[in-house]
């Protein structure tokens, strides 16, 4: 068995062959960061914009008039913004844990 033979069938090819993964390699550093920030930012995000932009100099009367009319539940966004965190930690672990072959 030639080296080049060798190691293609060290590699796992994922999207038909647009990602390659090595046996045995981990997800790097930066990206089990990234997977934590991103998710956070976005949970942090639908938190804070629950209401709408209603400190808008602009429109935010007519934000908070929308919101009188159409009798928005912040119950169902905590709810939407717990299931959001859920689904952040368990990508996070995901990435975290270690995997064995």
């Amino acid at each position: 068995m030639s080296g080049s033979q060798k190691e293609t069938e060290e590699l796992k090819d994922y999207a038909d062959g647009w990602i390659n993964e090595r046996k045995g390699t981990d997800v790097p550093g930066f990206l089990k960061l990234a997977f934590a920030v991103i998710g956070l930012g976005c949970v942090a995000y639908l938190v804070l914009q629950m209401s709408g932009d209603i400190h808008n100099a602009d429109r935010g009367k007519f934000v908070e008039q929308f919101n009188r009319v159409s009798h928005t539940s912040p119950a169902m966004s905590y709810a939407i913004a717990a299931i959001a965190l859920v689904y952040v930690i368990t990508v996070v672990a995901f990435a975290i844990r270690k995997f064995e072959d």
